[in-house]
């Protein structure tokens, strides 16, 4: 992670983007993600038909890269640690929704 985050902040200095506004990244983020979520716009596939379709994957491909960019710019303009921050918040979710009992719940 720590390597991704040195391409990034490489990316963002050459272009003179490091010193963004956290709220200009946040907003960049949801408009990729309301493109990304465009993608799935009108239909409802089933995660096998979806995958079994190379025209739909390299746009979500296309799509979800532009929301991670723009999320590790936002953990790395802030200095965060985004491997960390990523490992405490599975760690919180791992809490409140623990895996047997979510099995069991999907099953009911």
């Amino acid at each position: 992670m720590r390597e991704l985050e040195t391409k990034i902040l490489t990316h963002l200095v050459e272009r003179g983007w490091d010193k963004l506004r956290p709220s200009d990244i946040a907003k960049s983020i949801m408009i990729e993600g309301a493109e990304l979520l465009e993608l799935f716009q009108w239909e409802n596939l089933p995660l096998e038909e979806v995958k079994g379709n190379p025209e739909k994957v390299a746009a979500i491909k296309k799509e979800l890269a532009d929301v991670f960019i723009y999320a590790l710019d936002l953990s790395v303009t802030l200095g965060l640690d985004t491997e960390k921050i990523i490992l405490e918040k599975l760690a919180l979710v791992e809490k409140k929704y623990p895996a047997a009992e979510m099995r069991a719940r999907a099953r009911a």
